[in-house]
């Protein structure tokens, strides 16, 4: 972590620490496994899949922040465009004693903010027209002390690093199935009379299924860190909690096309693009809204407790 004055959190660096490591070694296996599967029919493929392998995890770490903002869009705003979100990241930082990050804007009713970016130099902290439009100041402020500590934390960077493994094995997914309906159920792996594409397939989706609980456990984890660092930071959790109530409830309402066209950026959003009750919301990358606001009050009671 980065120095600041964002309280250290060393359940997070603990739980950081063990995904990026239990992550590193899924990849391992992953490619080896994958290099093992098709070194005797083709080794080439082999060679080209832990290029490959490597290539995903380099530009997942070096593109994040681009990644992201065209995902959703966003563009990066000046002290003169965006004069109000500008000096309120800038009075955030001052406080927590950490370098000033990028700011971006994205042009969509949904309200939600996210920060990115392989390290404290390249981070960007984007909010949405959405949330500017429904929060007032002390919400937004709590809302960006919460995307800030992100950014001190290095949670971001994690995450995004993390997640190479779940991305490519579920692009071999997908790769696997085509070889499934177009032929490659002809093609056999060491006269085992087991098809290459079922192998690949039963592989990658153990790999996907590995990273996409280990991954979930993280997320979970950070949102509840930085709801504390950031309500520690302000000493406003109730506006924290008001922001989040509010960009629940107004989530809520936004159309079901908008919300699945923005999912992909469910984990690094402070709250997730899932309207009502779902399996979704039983796999989702946030706690429930009712553990965040828990934890709020107990942080308000805390801070309002006269000194012994």
């Amino acid at each position: 972590m980065a120095r600041t004055r964002f309280a250290p959190d060393h359940g997070l660096t603990a739980r950081m620490t063990t995904v990026m490591f239990l992550m590193g070694l899924v990849f391992v296996v992953l490619i080896v496994g994958l290099m093992g599967i098709f070194w005797q029919s083709s080794p080439g493929i082999a060679v080209l899949i832990a290029i490959g392998g490597l290539g995903v995890v380099w530009w997942q770490w070096y593109n994040s922040d681009t990644v992201a903002m065209k995902a959703m869009r966003a563009r990066e705003v000046t002290a003169q465009e965006a004069p109000e979100l500008y000096g309120m990241v800038q009075r955030l930082c001052t406080l927590a004693d950490m370098p000033m990050p990028r700011v971006g804007v994205a042009d969509t009713d949904l309200p939600n903010a996210f920060a990115t970016g392989r390290s404290p130099s390249r981070a960007v902290v984007v909010v949405t027209t959405g949330i500017m439009q429904r929060l007032d100041a002390e919400e937004l402020e709590g809302v960006l002390a919460h995307e800030l500590s992100h950014v001190a934390h290095r949670d971001v960077l994690v995450m995004t690093v993390a997640s190479s493994a779940g991305i490519i094995a579920g692009g071999l997914t997908r790769g696997a199935q085509y070889g499934m309906w177009f032929g490659g159920g002809n093609r056999r792996n060491n006269n085992s009379g087991v098809p290459i594409w079922l192998l690949v397939l039963v592989f990658s989706m153990v790999v996907y299924a590995v990273s996409f609980v280990l991954l979930r456990l993280l997320s979970r984890y950070r949102e509840l860190a930085a709801d504390r660092a950031g309500a520690q930071l302000t000493m406003k959790p109730r506006a924290l909690a008001s922001a989040l109530q509010k960009i629940a409830g107004e989530i809520n309402r936004i159309p079901q096309q908008d919300l699945r066209a923005a999912q992909h950026m469910n984990a690094f959003f402070i709250a997730p693009a899932i309207g009502g009750v779902s399996m979704a919301t039983l796999t989702s990358t946030h706690p429930s809204l009712e553990q965040r606001l828990a934890q709020l009050a107990r942080i308000e009671a805390e801070l309002g407790r006269p000194n012994a």
